[in-house]
C-alpha cells in the first residue's frame, strides 16, 4: 500500500458548517454544546454503506467497511477504502471530501457534529473476498482450511491451517506456494486469510512497519479536530 504516515485534513467551508447546525462548531471552548444530548440512535452502518458506496466506486475504490460510534457530543464515523495497487494519501483525502459532501447533502448523519476518518486497510485485514486475496498477491499469507467436520480436523477439533505466498488470485480460487508446491484451491475451501509480516523481507519493509496511518478527518462543523 502506498502513502506515509501524515494526516490529510479536509475543512469544510464555514457556511457549510453553519448549515448542519454546529452552531460553534469547532476546538474552542464550549463547540457543540447541546447539539450532541439527546440525539438518537447512531446511523446504520448499512445505511451508509448504500449512500457513500456510489461515491468511493466513483473514485475507483472499494468500501471495504463503514463504522459509526459515538464519540462525546459528536459522532465518530470510520471507512475503510481500498482500491487495486492501494490508495495513497491525495486519493484518501480526496475521497474524503466527496464523503463529507454526499453525507451532508442526504443528512444521512442526521443533526448532530461528526468527524469523518478514511483510512485504507492495514496488514491485519482479514482476507475474505476474491480482491482481497488479489491484491495481496505476492505476500505470505495463512488461512484455515473450511471446517468439514471429518478427521482432518485432528484432536484439536479446529480445521489445519495452511501457510503460502499467494501466486495467482482470481475470482473463484487461489493458488498458493506452499513449501515449493503450487496448490490450486477455491475460496470455499478456505477460511479468512491473514497476511504474515516477514520483517526480513526488503521489498515488503515499509507495508509491514504497521496498518497504514494514511487517513483523512473532515466533519460537518468539526473540520478543525485534530489539528
Amino acid at each position: 500500500m502506498n502513502g506515509d504516515s501524515r494526516h490529510a485534513q479536509s475543512r469544510p467551508r464555514r457556511g457549510h458548517a453553519r448549515t448542519q447546525g454546529a452552531a460553534g462548531a469547532g476546538s474552542g471552548p464550549g463547540t457543540g454544546a447541546g447539539r450532541g444530548r439527546g440525539a438518537g440512535p447512531l446511523p446504520e452502518p448499512a445505511d451508509l454503506a448504500r449512500v457513500l458506496e456510489p461515491v468511493v466506486r466513483a473514485a475507483g475504490m472499494d468500501l471495504e467497511s463503514v463504522r459509526v460510534s459515538p464519540a462525546g457530543r459528536r459522532r465518530l464515523l470510520k471507512l475503510v477504502v481500498d482500491a487495486d495497487g492501494g490508495v495513497g494519501l491525495d486519493a484518501i483525502a480526496e475521497v474524503s471530501r466527496e464523503v463529507s459532501v454526499r453525507l451532508d447533502g442526504s443528512g444521512a448523519m442526521g443533526e448532530v457534529p461528526y468527524t469523518l476518518e478514511v483510512s485504507s486497510p492495514g496488514v491485519d485485514r482479514p482476507l475474505t473476498e476474491p480482491r482481497h486475496w488479489r491484491r495481496a498477491q505476492g505476500r505470505l499469507v495463512s488461512a484455515p482450511l473450511a471446517a468439514t467436520g471429518g478427521d482432518d480436523q485432528g484432536r484439536t477439533g479446529r480445521p489445519p491451517t495452511l501457510q503460502g505466498r499467494i501466486l495467482v488470485a482470481g475470482d473463484a480460487s487461489v493458488t498458493l506456494d506452499i513449501d515449493g508446491d503450487q496448490v490450486e484451491l477455491d475460496y470455499a475451501e478456505l477460511g479468512p486469510g491473514q497476511v504474515q509480516v516477514e520483517f526480513g523481507r526488503a521489498d515488503g519493509a515499509a507495508a509491514e512497519a504497521g496498518p497504514m496511518l494514511d487517513r483523512a478527518r473532515a466533519g460537518n462543523g468539526g473540520g478543525q479536530d485534530g489539528h
